[in-house]
């Protein structure tokens, strides 16, 4: 494949380095193999659902982890039952895998579910409120009045 100079993008950028350690996982990740295959879904303005079809594996041969930004899903061989078993033609895999998935910042994992050979998994982004853009009001000062030296306003003593 290809190597891209990012020079050019981070010229006006600072603290941006960790961008190209992002393409490369996203290079590697396209380089490997596709299974199992997955859809990913945007439901809401902030709200995302990754579904994988693993048909074959139920909750206890799935693991779902996240960190630094990545969400790693895997699945453990299921161990044949009947080795005696004699297959003409086997089309669903049961092989092991793992799928990597880079997360953009602030997105957090909502929960997991498994049906029907399914494994859906919802993902939100949540962005701190500290770190949501807020509206900064200017304060004006008051006009000065012109002070003129020598006046002094007295009451008038009746």
């Amino acid at each position: 494949m290809t190597s891209f100079d990012t020079a050019p993008l981070f010229r006006s950028a600072i603290g941006f380095d960790r961008m190209t350690r992002l393409l490369d996982q996203v290079r590697s990740a396209a380089d490997s193999n596709s299974y199992p295959p997955y859809n990913i879904e945007r439901t809401a303005e902030d709200a995302y659902v990754l579904t994988m079809a693993v048909a074959g594996f139920g909750p206890e041969d799935l693991e779902i982890n996240a960190q630094d930004n990545v969400l790693v899903v895997t699945g453990k061989a299921a161990q044949n039952e009947g080795q005696d078993r004699r297959f003409l033609y086997r089309g669903i895999a049961g092989r092991a895998f793992e799928r990597r998935f880079v997360l953009a910042d602030h997105i957090q994992i909502q929960g997991a579910d498994l049906s029907n050979g399914l494994l859906h998994v919802a993902l939100k982004r949540e962005v701190p409120e500290a770190l949501k853009p807020r509206r900064i009001e200017i304060a004006s000062a008051a006009p000065r009045q012109p002070v003129l030296e020598g006046s002094s306003q007295q009451p008038i003593a009746a």
